[in-house]
């Protein structure tokens, strides 16, 4: 029970909401997409990146000095039943199509590497 509750109080955050609608959209981006997309301080979407990946929804990767972060392959029941329901629903929402069109205009990996 303690897991499913921890799953649920993941998605109580509009940050983190947004951060799973990138990575639902686009598979895998770098932390610096991120910070670009939402217009967070590097700080404030690792904050939120580590809480998603103490909670089972992410996944990371080093690669040189960048942390790459995509949806969990190892996510728990109660995850795997959400992930449709986000996927569907997620990219639908104001700030989602925003945040997809800033990331656009970034250009995906321009400052990684």
């Amino acid at each position: 029970m303690k897991q499913t509750a921890r799953t649920f109080k993941a998605l109580a955050d509009e940050t983190r909401l947004r951060i799973l609608a990138l990575l639902l959209a686009e598979g895998e981006l770098c932390v610096c997409d991120i910070m670009a997309s939402l217009q967070l301080p590097q700080s404030t979407a690792s904050r939120h990146l580590a809480y998603l990946k103490n909670t089972g929804w992410v996944d990371d990767r080093r690669e040189g000095v960048w942390m790459y972060y995509s949806i969990s392959a190892k996510a728990h029941q109660a995850q795997k039943e959400l992930i449709p329901i986000l996927n569907s629903f997620l990219p639908t929402l104001q700030a989602s199509v925003a945040d997809r069109e800033r990331l656009e205009g970034f250009g995906k990996d321009s400052n990684c590497a």
